[in-house]
């Protein structure tokens, strides 16, 4: 199983069947819009969705921090030849929404965003965004195989193990990544009547009756 599938079941694991299917269809642009305080989507209750819309208008993540949480974003999605990156699928703005519904991961990720920063200033002398690509995918490399860390890498690795979670479920319920997966939906079928092996193997060579 090569790095995209690997992310694949860890999206659809992550994320769970309400969340990824809620309807017969991919998420849509209108539809993420109106999930974050746009229009409210069909099924939704009131006071979820006034919940929704208050989250929306909330920042938790500095520009700083989206930033970063960009490039990471774009180191375990890159685009290819099937699809765009996990930034074409707005990961970014989908795990500020998260943070914010979920309170319990804003100091993991904000620590962890800082903890990041230390750590190239300590190597570099810049902070993640503006360390140069090879520096980037080392220090992600040292953070990204837990059966591999070294113990002074724990926390690296525990915020590291986050930001993957909800970037595969970020891309992997989004338009973007539901085509990448290659969910069509419902369709309609057509019945052409038994198959014939089914016919034969059950006496009815000729057909029925």
């Amino acid at each position: 199983m090569n790095r995209r599938d690997s992310l694949k079941a860890l999206g659809l694991a992550a994320a769970g069947g309400a969340l990824l299917f809620d309807s017969c269809g991919p998420e849509t642009k209108a539809d993420k819009a109106a999930a974050t305080g746009g229009e409210k989507l069909p099924g939704v209750q009131e006071f979820e969705h006034e919940r929704n819309q208050q989250l929306a208008n909330e920042q938790f993540f500095t520009e700083h921090e989206l930033a970063t949480i960009a490039v990471l974003a774009d180191i375990i999605i890159p685009a290819d030849d099937v699809s765009g990156s996990a930034t074409d699928a707005d990961v970014p703005a989908f795990i500020e929404f998260m943070v914010k519904d979920i309170p319990s991961y804003q100091t993991p990720m904000r620590g962890g965003l800082k903890w990041l920063d230390v750590q190239c200033q300590r190597r570099y002398g810049s902070v993640f965004v503006d360390c140069k690509e090879d520096q980037q995918l080392t220090i992600v490399d040292n953070i990204a195989y837990p059966g591999k860390a070294q113990p002074e890498m724990l926390q690296g690795v525990a915020f590291f193990s986050l930001v993957r979670n909800l970037t595969a479920s970020g891309f992997f319920t989004s338009e973007l990544g539901v085509k990448d997966i290659g969910y069509v939906g419902n369709r309609p079928g057509v019945w052409d009547g038994v198959p014939q092996d089914v016919l034969d193997a059950h006496g009815f060579a000729d057909g029925w009756g």
